[in-house]
């Protein structure tokens, strides 16, 4: 499979190399310049995690962007998982990413790095991806390859495994009105290497015993994703509804949809609002069980490998700070909460025996500034 893969993939990127060598260029433009400061919060399940994230873009002679940006994450935690087979912790992960854009008329190439690092995991993935605008600019097709490498630890031992990783993205965007776009991206993604936690247990006729994964994965999803303006009596937009569809699958027997709705609109010149809703479902892992009755060779008690749905409910309020004439020539603020609501059908709490399910809340505030 994975070889059938690579030959499609080699296939697709030689028909979309043809296909930007045949049309005229018009003239693509750079992402905008800018810096975002966020600080990010949530708290659910037994775990809070919260902390900043900045960004920052830079143009240079209208033929290249440059970017650099930091996350941060402090996890303290007494999760359903810790709670049955381990002890609360506290651990702390930055990211660090590098990237640049270059534009020749109407094609987009970038590069990207980023390197993740916390005591018991350390993750570096490297990106290319190339955009190409035809018809007009009315269509944009868009090729992308990254390849990670991680490090799997544990706390307090010598355990080291490797972790590597390759996904491979195609996706189609197409202007059909002035206020109608659609997308349709595909991805997949190939996995090699210690897939696991070495923290989790599994349960065997209800005795603790150690999980045991493939050392493979490979995972596929097709996503299509709309926006349509609305338009009021004088022919302005005043009004967004965008939707979206995913469908996952994998080797491991998993399939998952995702629906996601969301609206946008203008309030009293500055306020925008975005409330939105998203809803998943998922399929459990061919060698999951909340309890196994006999040994197998596989054997996964991850929740997330489970069978289980969740809704999520949120608003995103922003306010236009307007031009401020100092550092920026326009900025903005941005309040964004969410309910995320987990349930699992196969998935029991060991403490009452009864399906478990929990309720997170995000709350996220950041500053945005264009140059």
């Amino acid at each position: 499979m994975r070889l059938q893969l690579k030959s499609a993939w080699r296939r697709l990127a030689a028909f979309a190399g043809a296909l930007l060598a045949a049309w005229p260029a018009r003239g693509a433009v750079l992402p905008e310049e800018r810096a975002d400061g966020m600080y990010h919060y949530y708290d659910g399940g037994g775990t809070t995690v919260d902390g900043p994230a900045l960004l920052v873009r830079r143009n240079f002679a209208e033929k290249a962007s440059v970017y650099a940006s930091y996350y941060a994450d402090h996890i303290s935690g007494a999760s359903i998982d810790v709670v049955t087979t381990a002890s609360p912790y506290k651990e702390a992960r930055q990211e660090y990413t590098l990237g640049a854009d270059y534009l020749y008329r109407n094609t987009t190439m970038g590069l990207s790095f980023t390197s993740s690092d916390e005591r018991d995991y350390q993750a570096n993935t490297f990106g290319l991806t190339i955009a190409h605008e035809i018809f007009d600019d009315l269509t944009t097709v868009s090729l992308g390859y990254s390849v990670g490498n991680d490090t799997v630890g544990k706390t307090g031992t010598e355990f080291s495994e490797p972790l590597d990783r390759y996904q491979y993205q195609l996706g189609v965007s197409q202007i059909f009105t002035r206020t109608f776009v659609m997308s349709v991206n595909y991805e997949a993604t190939l996995e090699s290497g210690y897939l696991n936690s070495p923290y989790r247990a599994a349960r065997l006729q209800g005795l603790l015993v150690p999980e045991a994964y493939p050392r493979t994965r490979d995972s596929y999803a097709i996503a299509i994703r709309g926006v349509k303006g609305l338009l009021d009596e004088n022919g302005r937009v005043y009004a967004s509804v965008k939707f979206g569809y995913r469908s996952f699958w994998d080797t491991w027997q998993i399939k998952a949809d995702t629906i996601e709705l969301s609206y946008a609109t203008r309030y009293w010149d500055r306020w925008t609002f975005e409330p939105h809703y998203r809803y998943y479902k998922q399929s459990a892992a061919s060698f999951y069980s909340d309890n196994f009755q006999t040994p197998m060779t596989f054997m996964a008690r991850d929740k997330e490998l489970s069978t289980f749905t969740s809704n999520t409910i949120g608003v995103k309020a922003t306010y236009d700070l307007g031009q401020s004439g100092f550092v920026f020539r326009r900025s903005a603020v941005t309040i964004a909460a969410d309910l995320l609501l987990f349930d699992y059908r196969d998935f029991t709490d060991v403490r009452n025996g009864e399906p478990y399910s929990f309720n997170a809340a995000v709350f996220q505030l950041y500053f945005s500034g264009w140059f």
